[in-house]
């Protein structure tokens, strides 16, 4: 049976990091602060280390590559993702400096370790993306994707990958806190062995229901409501650490927005919730600690 989550981690320090405006149309989660640009990097390359470095002391053993240059957005791995089968996927991206991150360098990495497969990145050609575990949000136990159309997440490509790897889907539609679809799925479904937090209210309503039901078969739903949502409460991951231990990782933005409640529920299957500072990459980057963190299974 296949795992949901791993204690082998990678994670992309970037050469720069800066709010991206070839993304910003579609990522209502961005926000533009106009602070210098080597006070974003320098702040954001503090915060990703020590996020890093927390993840390291827990356990997680962490695979840290270096960023391709000129891409503001390297630090979240969204071009790729690795499975317990032995394959990697490569995948399309919307952006042109996104798409640029996927350098020959990173790509020989994981040719060395992994049998990658690249069929999906020609798409881009055609306009259309699929964004890895940003796009698709992976039940690996059970094998259901669940996945949020948006301009990042084309649903032909959803089926077609689902076709090629043997998983279900669970296609649905979103609406943010502007009215547009959420650009990630992740940023609105985290899962974990046992549990799973979703934000129900950005799902669209003729969509809600069957969406929880699926979650609910095989796991506890922990409903988080939109304000949550947009302090990337649902941008969270599950991780072992030492002696194979179970936690849950997010951002102190996060951390903070919970309930006592929801905090007891989430404690109930998790050795410890790991949570630190990822302020700047969340106001200028739009994603957060799941945005981050790729496993390498």
């Amino acid at each position: 049976m296949s795992r949901q989550s791993t204690r082998h981690l990678v994670v992309i320090e970037p050469s720069v990091f800066a709010f991206n405006p070839e993304t910003a149309e579609t990522n209502d989660f961005q926000v533009n602060a106009r602070e210098s640009s080597d006070t974003v990097n320098t702040r954001a390359l503090s915060e990703f280390r020590a996020f890093r470095d927390m993840l390291v002391e827990a356990g997680a053993t962490v695979t840290t590559l270096l960023g391709a240059k000129g891409c503001p957005d390297a630090i979240f791995p969204n071009w790729f993702s690795t499975h317990d089968d032995g394959t990697a996927f490569l995948y399309p991206m919307m952006a042109a400096n996104r798409r640029r991150e996927r350098t020959d360098d990173l790509v020989s990495f994981f040719r060395k370790f992994y049998n990658l497969r690249d069929e999906f990145v020609h798409c881009e050609l055609e306009d259309r993306a699929l964004e890895a575990t940003g796009s698709m949000v992976l039940d690996r136990v059970n094998r259901v994707v669940y996945a949020g159309k948006s301009r990042r997440t084309d649903e032909r490509l959803v089926l077609d990958w689902c076709m090629k790897t043997g998983y279900e889907p669970v296609i649905f539609e979103t609406v943010d806190h502007e009215g547009k679809p959420v650009y990630h799925t992740d940023l609105v479904i985290w899962i974990g062995t046992e549990v799973c937090g979703v934000g129900a209210g950005m799902i669209v309503e003729a969509d809600r229901d069957r969406v929880l039901k699926s979650l609910s078969r095989t796991r506890e739903v922990i409903t988080l409501d939109n304000a949550q949502i947009r302090n990337f409460c649902g941008n969270s991951v599950e991780i072992r650490g030492y002696d194979d231990q179970a936690m849950l990782v997010m951002s102190d933005t996060a951390y903070g927005m919970l309930t006592s409640d929801q905090i007891s529920r989430i404690n109930r299957y998790y050795t410890k919730i790991l949570h630190s500072s990822l302020g700047t990459i969340e106001t200028y980057g739009g994603s957060s600690a799941r945005g981050v963190v790729q496993e390498l299974f």
